[in-house]
């Protein structure tokens, strides 16, 4: 497996709000994140940081205590128990941090399977040269109304209220997180990214720079750049794993 990772915080944010990780553990075992501090609330920036570090800490965790497939997918949801927890003690603890929160989509890698989880609207995709498929679903109001088919996905690129989101942690003391399993073939891709890139680039254009748009460690660059070059209202992230 290879894993590539990039964070910006693009042309008109003043402060990065996005945090990362990406972690090959072995041959067959990575783990990837990525967490999106909600741009409107104080200390973003503090919640993602935060969020990815008790995230990630759990998780290792549970791989230390089991490698069963459940206690895997037990561990993951645990793992985003214990974010959420640690975002709201500090919110209630710090006034300066009152009202933060942050999304989080996540990735852990036990070859050929591949564990993804996800609160909010930051994405996980899948590529291979089947296409690229959306793992995860938006929890956001765009994202609503994309599944209710009241809008299309590239309406929802544009949509006024496409910031609006319907889950992070942070918000409330229950974590909302959904949870799936795919099954990977060698050579595959899984991208992580937060919305700063995927409302820029559409689904084809993220598939042809995965596959064809040149060599897979220089991908994550060539995201963000097409990202700059259209502007770049937001902090961009994004983590590439190679089956």
């Amino acid at each position: 497996m290879n894993l590539w990772a990039i964070t910006d915080v693009g042309l008109a944010r003043s402060q990065n709000q996005d945090a990362y990780c990406a972690q090959l553990l072995s041959q067959e075992r990575a783990l990837l994140a990525v967490c999106d501090g909600m741009g409107g609330a104080r200390a973003g920036n503090v919640a993602s940081r935060l969020a990815i570090d008790a995230f990630s800490a759990a998780v290792m965790e549970a791989l230390a205590a089991s490698d069963e497939p459940e206690a895997l997918r037990r561990g993951l949801l645990d793992a985003a128990d214990a974010a959420n927890a640690a975002v709201c003690r500090r919110a209630a603890q710090d006034p300066d941090c009152a009202g933060m929160g942050t999304t989080l989509v996540a990735a852990l890698v036990d070859a050929p399977d591949c564990y993804v989880l996800n609160v909010g609207d930051s994405r996980a995709y899948r590529v291979s040269n089947e296409g690229i498929r959306q793992i995860t679903r938006d929890h956001s109001l765009v994202g609503d109304l994309v599944a209710r088919g009241e809008i299309t996905a590239e309406q929802a690129r544009t949509h006024p209220q496409k910031n609006l989101i319907t889950r992070a942690l942070g918000a409330e003391k229950r974590t909302q997180a959904d949870l799936f399993c795919e099954t990977c073939e060698p050579g595959e891709f899984i991208l992580l990214c937060s919305d700063g890139l995927s409302n820029l680039l559409s689904d084809q254009e993220l598939l042809y720079e995965v596959l064809h748009g040149g060599p897979p460690e220089d991908c994550c660059g060539r995201l963000l750049n097409t990202a700059l070059s259209r502007g770049a209202p937001d902090n961009v992230t994004a983590v590439l794993l190679q089956m």
